[in-house]
């Protein structure tokens, strides 16, 4: 995830390898919050590379919400999983279906 992570930003050396891995950890975290407790299953690291990368490119830029210099404008998400929300309900909804079992009366 690192390696992806690297490629996607650009970095072709190792200097920000501690910070990139403190923001997967705390992305696999918060993630894991949602997933009421449940360990990131492989099928949803891609949300854990896509936010960490968002987290990355804000880093400066904490808690701002939008910034205009001289007619550029960005704005900020409060809620990097915010587009996200639909495939981890998705995920939550396999699993939850996965567990209840069928009765069969003969």
């Amino acid at each position: 995830m690192l390696d992806e992570i690297k490629i996607i930003l650009g970095i072709a050396d190792n200097a920000l390898d501690s910070q990139l891995n403190i923001i997967i950890a705390n992305t696999k975290a918060r993630l894991k919050m949602f997933l009421g407790g449940l360990d990131v299953p492989e099928i949803l690291n891609y949300v854990v590379t896509e936010v960490s990368v968002k987290r990355f490119n804000r880093i400066g830029s904490e808690g701002i919400t939008s910034h205009t210099v001289e007619g550029e404008s960005m704005s900020f998400t409060d809620d990097d999983f915010a587009e996200f929300a639909g495939d981890i309900q998705a995920y939550l909804d396999s699993v939850a279906a996965a567990k209840k079992g069928k009765v069969r009366f003969l």
